[in-house]
């Protein structure tokens, strides 16, 4: 058995339909086991026997859109690789605070080109993990009357196939994975 996240896209806790004791009974009524949520923005930890990671998403997103009438994204790491990357410590140190929220956008295939530019200074590109296919940035939200508006910013430059997690939540679902 191989420990996976399913990050899902577009989850709001307000609908009924996303609540996390719902989208956990998703995920296990297609059999698969050690099924948990962490946080209330989609985020669900599980194991399964299968190997093809395309095909889970595929299958997860499916049912959540055939049960609850999920239509967003479905992208899906394994334990393995969301631990390398916390491991690598790609932001040196820094600390997840009010006026430095540090950000792993996850894609779902993959960048297909380089890092674009970003004019923005209130958000620092840190760099992209290949292996656990993730964009990294800081971003400054510390005037929250001038909050960057970074996730336009991705979605313009790589298209929907994307979901976006802080740091905090990548420790968080790993920490739920080993426990």
């Amino acid at each position: 058995m191989t420990g996976y996240a399913a990050l899902l896209r577009g989850i709001m806790p307000s609908n009924k339909n996303m609540a996390n004791d719902k989208l956990r009974g998703v995920v296990e009524s297609l059999g698969y086991t050690k099924v948990g949520s962490v946080l209330a923005s989609g985020n669900i930890v599980f194991d399964a026997a299968e190997t093809d990671v395309p095909a889970l998403e595929d299958r997860i997103q499916g049912a959540l859109r055939e049960q609850l009438g999920i239509a967003g994204g479905t992208i899906i790491r394994s334990h393995a690789e969301l631990r390398a990357l916390l491991d690598s410590d790609p932001f040196d140190g820094r600390k997840h605070e009010r006026g430095s929220y540090l950000i792993a956008t996850f894609f779902k295939h993959g960048a297909t080109t380089g890092l674009p530019a970003n004019d923005d200074p209130r958000a620092e590109v840190i760099g992209y993990d290949e292996a656990a296919r993730a964009f990294l940035a800081v971003v400054d939200n510390s005037d929250a009357g001038k909050t960057p508006d970074f996730m336009s910013w991705l979605e313009k430059a790589y298209g929907k196939d994307i979901t976006t997690r802080t740091w905090l939540t990548v420790q968080r679902i790993v920490k739920k994975m080993e426990g």
